[in-house]
């Protein structure tokens, strides 16, 4: 059926000129409110005000405007059914053939600083969602649109079809608006229960929006599809914000091993660099300047290290680049480059470099962590505790020395990273042995042995859960390790204060454990 009646109504006035002037060009009249009508007849477009329509003043600040039957009655009419057609006659009702709607700008306000719940419930709009909704519904007769991107689109179509847009394009338009719905109600619902500042347990119902940020070649494996999806509502967070300087496109194992490179390298104030490789650090390091902090991270576990993520928590210059030439790695990433660095990067066409600035705190909002299982989804609170030296209980005879504490602390951040179970031999600020997800925690004591490529006497090591047993300590002392961070609470706790003693070392208790499956 031609359309004969379009309603327009946005708050984001993006194309609105040239879809009202399109529209005029092929006979279809414009019925508007308020703020658009004033718009469309700045730009010399002829409109009928739905107030003139329908018989009724907006009233209640704006509050009402659409809330009408004339208005949802020519929207939700049935062009197939003659009790449709003959009720629209009857009550001299026009049917609305086309809806263009884009509503308040909730988001845009509640980001902005300042903003009170006052101002947030005045964008909360109600008469919008209603006519999309209903126009969205009632998609085999109403083309709907919320998005000024399709204006184009869709007047080619209706000049291309005399009037008339195709069912698939309807659907598709339709699909589209439940998506906007959707998104804007989750909003509105996640701004609420940030304002009632409760945290004493984890929300009853999670919604979920998620726009698809981009493809990816392939998923973990070449035969699974992958795409990366960022939160519909609210601007970009974390990685989603990275800018790809140069490179191939980033695959799904990418972003995971990207995410977990800067989320440990984000842990340090100091200059750090850390090396990522299947999820896990093979290297961390401090150092002056990040050729220092890369080269001591290095020393690590160079083999480990070929075909790894680096990550700099500083901007990266031509010398440190230089220093990173011989390996060979599948991304860099860090807050900035200097354009010598972007020279000696670029005579590696394939790597991918990823710049990403340090983002403010995200204030008050609870940070979660979902975990996908079959059939459900796990949350929890995102793990943001951090431990001082006025955290650590000390539990042995001697207690660490400075050099000891500080190499605890920078052992046990970095074991807050590693897949448990989880041990990090450390000293001078990096990291010696690594021992990542072993079943048995002796055994990781082993594997961190093991994988040092230096002597690990006088090392410090963090485990990131108790010890159950003496005999990590026992290996640890075989190591030449010297003092130990762990969390405490094993049953025979007493037995490993015991054996720490009995080596003389320096242990202390976090109270904290540090898992990550």
């Amino acid at each position: 059926m031609k359309i004969e009646w379009a309603l327009i109504s946005v708050s984001n006035k993006e194309g609105l000129a040239d879809l009202a002037r399109g529209l005029g060009d092929l006979g279809i009249r414009c019925l508007s409110t308020g703020g658009t009508a004033r718009a469309l007849r700045e730009v010399g477009v002829e409109v009928t005000p739905v107030s003139d329509y329908t018989g009724f003043p907006e009233i209640l600040d704006g509050r009402v405007k659409t809330l009408h039957p004339r208005i949802h009655a020519g929207i939700l009419a049935r062009h197939d059914l003659a009790s449709h057609r003959e009720v629209l006659t009857r009550h001299e009702i026009q049917p609305l053939g086309m809806v263009v709607v884009n509503l308040y700008p909730f988001v845009e306000t509640v980001s902005r600083e300042g903003v009170t719940l006052e101002d947030a419930i005045e964008q909360i709009d109600i008469g919008g969602p209603c006519m999309v909704r209903a126009a969205a519904k009632n998609w085999a007769h109403v083309t709907v649109v919320v998005d000024p991107s399709d204006y184009p689109s869709v007047l080619a179509e209706l000049a291309e079809n005399g009037g008339e847009t195709r069912k698939s394009t309807r659907l598709t338009l339709a699909r589209k608006a439940f998506r906007h719905t959707a998104n804007y109600d989750t909003a509105i619902s996640q701004y609420l229960e940030e304002q009632s500042g409760s945290e004493a347990e984890v929300p009853a119902t999670v919604t979920l929006s998620l726009d698809r940020q981009d493809l990816l070649r392939y998923g973990e494996n070449p035969h699974q599809r992958a795409a990366i999806y960022r939160p519909s509502v609210g601007p970009p967070q974390g990685l989603a914000r990275a800018v790809q300087l140069q490179g191939k496109k980033l695959s799904f194992n990418n972003y995971l091993d990207l995410d977990a490179a800067w989320g440990l390298v984000s842990e340090f104030e100091e200059t750090g660099c850390m090396i990522i490789k299947h999820n896990n650090p093979c290297g961390a390091a401090l150092g002056a300047d990040p050729r220092e902090a890369y080269l001591k991270a290095l020393e690590c576990d160079p083999v480990s290290a070929f075909g790894s993520i680096l990550a700099f928590n500083r901007p990266v210059d031509a010398v440190a680049a230089e220093a990173t030439r011989t390996l060979f790695v599948e991304a860099i990433i860090a807050p900035a480059y200097s354009q010598g660095a972007l020279e000696i990067f670029a005579r590696k066409k394939n790597l991918r470099v990823m710049r990403l600035e340090p983002q403010p705190s995200a204030g008050s909002s609870p940070g979660y962590d979902l975990k996908l299982i079959s059939g459900a989804c796990l949350l929890q609170d995102a793990d943001r505790a951090r431990a001082t030296a006025d955290d650590l209980k000390v539990v042995t005879r001697r207690p660490p020395e400075p050099g000891e504490l500080q190499d605890l602390l920078f052992a046990w951040t970095v074991a807050k990273h590693v897949k448990s179970n989880a041990i990090v031999f450390a000293e001078g600020g990096q990291t010696v042995g690594i021992g990542a997800g072993q079943m048995s925690r002796v055994d990781s004591v082993r594997l961190a042995a093991q994988k040092a490529q230096r002597s690990t006497a006088g090392a410090s090591m963090a485990s990131d859960a108790f010890f159950p047993f003496r005999d990590g300590l026992d290996e640890a002392s075989a190591s030449g390790i010297t003092a130990v961070v762990q969390p405490g609470g094993s049953v025979r706790d007493a037995e490993v204060i015991e054996a720490a003693d009995e080596h003389g070392m320096a242990m202390v208790f976090t109270g904290m454990r540090h898992f990550r499956h």
